[in-house]
Formats: structure tokens, C-alpha cells, sequence
């Protein structure tokens, strides 16, 4: 079980060590919602059409979208168009009802809210750009919002802002993070979220250098939540495929809400509309887009996408909340610098299951009772299957997780 992991570190880290950036190009997708024609599905397959136009156009000189006009008055109802491939029309009509919910900001408007982007703003950084905490004026109010200013020549490409821009302008959760807004003007590609006052998951589970510990029962909370914003994206036929804990942010009680959905992809249309079913559907593709340590075997191997490739990723994230490790760290010795190699052998084995626990933890005597750790390793081992049909949909991990994030007498 789980046998190929031994052997890769040893390829992730070659690659690592050869300028490999952490991601792969991804391909076109061919999948379509053909078997709904509502409003919703069309707005679905604009967000699609605008990826598979960034995919599949190798033209770095090609024509950005611009930003919206703010939304009118509803139209009069009209009759339901057939034609899937009408990327224009469906385009018009969803700008028209306003689907895109976010408000479109001159760059000018951020520029002078988040201080002309100085460094004392700047408040996270990645290979998508930069983060600055900035303050606009929402109904005669100052609110503080965090300003995500892309860089041009980064791995977030157009065709991902438009899925970003689209996707949570349709999609709503306690445990999504909200887009309030977006700049599209000229090459400069901004978006505009809510502001989480304790930053990421990593900076408090993987840097915590600048604060507390989290205790046992904080991360489970956040895998609690974290859970949740998976189920609400895969019971909607979304696969979000970057869950890691640089993209988990949590607001100023530790609430998490999923961020990033650059990459995110729709599940094909599905026979049935249980979620138990949809969970099996897959997308096709020949390359691979995400990030080492967290994609599921299957996904590398062969390319295709699946809602239970999510799930492995929960899987890695569950097992970095309950060893503090990170899921590659190219420092520890040979046979520890996969978290999931490393730790597979103890699964099954009652003895060792204790070595599994973050060190820290023990060290303040915050270690886990041994029925919960019991139960989060087992968790944790089945969201981790080599085989994708045998790991469990999100809403049996979810239902798991509540009783291990309750508080007990």
C-alpha cells in the first residue's frame, strides 16, 4: 500500500533540483455541462470556455478581458439558448443580469488603497504575486480588505483569474473566502477579498516562529472547516485541486475559508445527482497543474482530474495538521521528505501511531487524547488510498471530523 510514495521524493526533489517551479502547464479540457441548461450552468460553461481559451492559445500577445460594466437592471426573461459553444453570447448575457457579483475597480482605486503598494502594506507573497492590505470605501464605510496584485509574468495566468473571478462570483460558503472585487484594467490583473486577520494556515502551522501554537483541537476545526468548503464545491461539481495550507486562510478566530480557485474545474455532467456519484466523474487532461506533495497518484499517472483527487489532497493537509510536518521538506533525511511516505508505515501499526504526533504538541503536554489520534490517523490513512474509488466522499469525512473538532467536558 501507498509503495510508490517511497520512491517519490527522490523524483519531486530531481525535478526541484533541475528549476522545476512547483506546477506543470496544464492542458485544454473537453468536458461540457451539456445536460443543464439553466442560468447557473451557462455562467458555468463561460468560466469554462474562458480557461479552455487561456489553455489551449500559446500567444502570450493574446487579448486580455476587461473589466465589466457594473451591473443594470435585469432583463426581461427570454427564451433558454441550446447552443454550449456560444462563449460571446453567454458571455453578454451574464454581464447583463450581473453574475459577476464582484465590483470592477480601477487600478488606480486599489493603487491608492493599498498605498501605492508599498512594503509596509505588503502583508504575503507568493509565486502568484504579491498581497497588500489596503482599505475602500464600501457604502460610506472604510472597509480593510486584502488586495492580491498578480504578477505578469507569474504561474496565475489570465485564463485563471477569469475561472477566479467567475467562480466566486457564483460560489458562497462560511468556509469559501469572498471576492469583493477585481481590477482588469490594461495588463494589471487584481483581486479584491475579505481581509483574514491571522494570515494563512502555513504561517501558524509550518512558520509559527511569530505565534502560538495551535492546539489539538484548533486543527481540527480547521480540517473541520476546510472540510466543509470541499463538500460545498464537490456536491456543486467543483474540483478546487490546490488544497494545501498556504491557500487555507483563517479570519481572527481561526475559522478557515478555502482561497486560490485559479485552478479550479468543473466535474462532468453526471447521470445521477447525488453526490456520491458525481464524486466518480473525471476530466480529462494530459498534464497535471498543482502542487507536489498534495496531487493524488492517479492524477499524476494519468492526468485525469476526479473529485477524490480533493480528497487525497485533504488527506496530505489532515496529516500536516496532525504532525506539523510539511508535506516535502527537502531538509529531513532520506525516507522523511514525503510527509505521506513517511508516515504510511505507522498507520496500521498501534505502536508507533504516537510517533505521528506533532513533537510540539507533546512538548506543551497538548497532545491529543490516544481515541482521537486513533481516529484522525485512520481518517487520514483512508482519504490517503492509492486507489481513488476506495478513499471516502467529502461528507463522510466531514460527518468525522465533527465529533474530533467538539469540544469535550
Amino acid at each position: 500500500m501507498l509503495s510508490w510514495l517511497r520512491r517519490f521524493p527522490h523524483d519531486v526533489l530531481h525535478r526541484k533540483d533541475n528549476g522545476g517551479a512547483g506546477r506543470r502547464a496544464a492542458s485544454s479540457t473537453t468536458w461540457r455541462n451539456k445536460n443543464n441548461n439553466s442560468f447557473t450552468a451557462r455562467i458555468i460553461r463561460c468560466a469554462s470556455s474562458a480557461a479552455r481559451r487561456r489553455f489551449d492559445d500559446d500567444d502570450d500577445d493574446r487579448q486580455l478581458p476587461s473589466s465589466p460594466p457594473p451591473p443594470g437592471p435585469p432583463p426581461a426573461e427570454e427564451e433558454e439558448d441550446d447552443d454550449d459553444d456560444d462563449y460571446s453570447r453567454s458571455k453578454d448575457r451574464n454581464n447583463k443580469v450581473g453574475v459577476v457579483s464582484a465590483r470592477a475597480f480601477s487600478f488606480r482605486e486599489l493603487a491608492e488603497a493599498a498605498g501605492n503598494f508599498r512594503q509596509e502594506h505588503l502583508i504575503g507573497e507568493g509565486g502568484f504575486g504579491r498581497v497588500y492590505k489596503a482599505r475602500i470605501k464600501e457604502q460610506q464605510e472604510q472597509v480593510v480588505v486584502a488586495v492580491k496584485q498578480l504578477d505578469r509574468n507569474g504561474p496565475q495566468g489570465n485564463g485563471e483569474f477569469v475561472v477566479e473571478v467567475l467562480m466566486l462570483s457564483m460560489l458562497h460558503h462560511p468556509n469559501l473566502v469572498s471576492l469583493l472585487g477585481y481590477c482588469a484594467e490594461g495588463e494589471q490583473r487584481l483581486l479584491v477579498y475579505e481581509y483574514m486577520a491571522l494570515g494563512s494556515l502555513e504561517d501558524h502551522l509550518l512558520l509559527i516562529s511569530n505565534h502560538p501554537l495551535l492546539p489539538w483541537r484548533t486543527r481540527m476545526r480547521i480540517a473541520c472547516g476546510a472540510g466543509r468548503g470541499l463538500e460545498y464545491l464537490h456536491e456543486r461539481g467543483v474540483i478546487f485541486r490546490d488544497l494545501k495550507p498556504s491557500n487555507i486562510l483563517l479570519d481572527d478566530h481561526h475559522n478557515p475559508r478555502l482561497s486560490d480557485f485559479g485552478l479550479a474545474r468543473l466535474l462532468p455532467p453526471s447521470n445521477s445527482s447525488s453526490s456520491s456519484n458525481s464524486s466518480s466523474s473525471s476530466t480529462g487532461s494530459s498534464r497535471v497543474m498543482g502542487t507536489y506533495g498534495y496531487c493524488a497518484p492517479e492524477y499524476l499517472r494519468t492526468g485525469k482530474l476526479s473529485a477524490k483527487s480533493d480528497v487525497y489532497s485533504f488527506g496530505v493537509l489532515l496529516l500536516e495538521l496532525i504532525t506539523g510536518r510539511r508535506a516535502l521538506d527537502a531538509s529531513r533525511p532520506d525516507g522523511e521528505q514525503s510527509l505521506v511516505g513517511w508516515a504510511a508505515p505507522m498507520f496500521g501499526d498501534p505502536t508507533r501511531i504516537h510517533e505521528l504526533v506533532d513533537p510540539r504538541l507533546v512538548m506543551a503536554m497538548q497532545g491529543p487524547p490516544a481515541p482521537e489520534l486513533k481516529q484522525a490517523v485512520g481518517l487520514a490513512a483512508m482519504c490517503l488510498q492509492e486507489h481513488h474509488a476506495l478513499r471516502p466522499v467529502m461528507t463522510d469525512v466531514v460527518f468525522a471530523l465533527d465529533f474530533l473538532s467538539t469540544d469535550r467536558p
